[in-house]
């Protein structure tokens, strides 16, 4: 089955996630699929660029780790198109901590014999989500003076992969 849409996941809930490595036991949440981003810094790390700019979440809303990865890898081609791999630096700024649950109903002939509706729905886990508020940074981009516009063009197609409204904050460093 392919994956619910965005809008069945993005209103903030009760969090959820007591995940343990040290201490399997102690894990509230069993069986915990694992996270979808590849790389969280991406393109030149070392040197000094005169602009950073921000994503900026318009509404508190979860996304998806899917999302995040989609956006990071739109935002980075995008800016490898314009100004090569050593001309900027991207970063995500937030963590998906939070599990998703589904708690699947069966549809079609025989449905009602194995299944028990809404009784114990805790779900399983099906997928992570960071939780973020209104105002918060999703999406960091470090680049010269002379690339803005290609770095407001990238975070337009990179805010059209996440489920809410962004905005783009330009900071000059000093």
């Amino acid at each position: 089955m392919a994956l619910r849409s965005a809008k069945c996941y993005r209103k903030h809930e009760r969090p959820n996630t007591r995940v343990s490595v040290r201490k399997p036991r102690r894990s509230y949440v069993k069986g915990v699929p694992g996270i979808k981003i590849h790389r969280f810094e991406h393109g030149n790390v070392k040197k000094k660029f005169d602009t950073t700019m921000y994503m900026v979440a318009r509404q508190p809303v979860q996304i998806r780790h899917n999302a995040l990865e989609s956006a990071r890898i739109s935002v980075s081609k995008e800016l490898q198109k314009k100004v090569g791999e050593e001309g900027f630096f991207l970063k995500v700024l937030v963590y998906p901590h939070h599990v998703l649950r589904e708690n699947p109903l069966a549809t079609g002939a025989g449905a009602d014999r194995f299944q028990t509706g809404m009784r114990k729905s805790f779900g399983r886990p099906i997928s992570r989500a960071a939780r973020v508020r209104e105002g918060q940074r999703i999406v960091e981009i470090r680049l010269d003076k002379v690339n803005i516009n290609f770095g407001k063009k990238a975070l337009k197609i990179g805010a059209a992969k996440v489920p809410t409204a962004c905005r783009t904050e330009v900071v000059e460093n000093k």
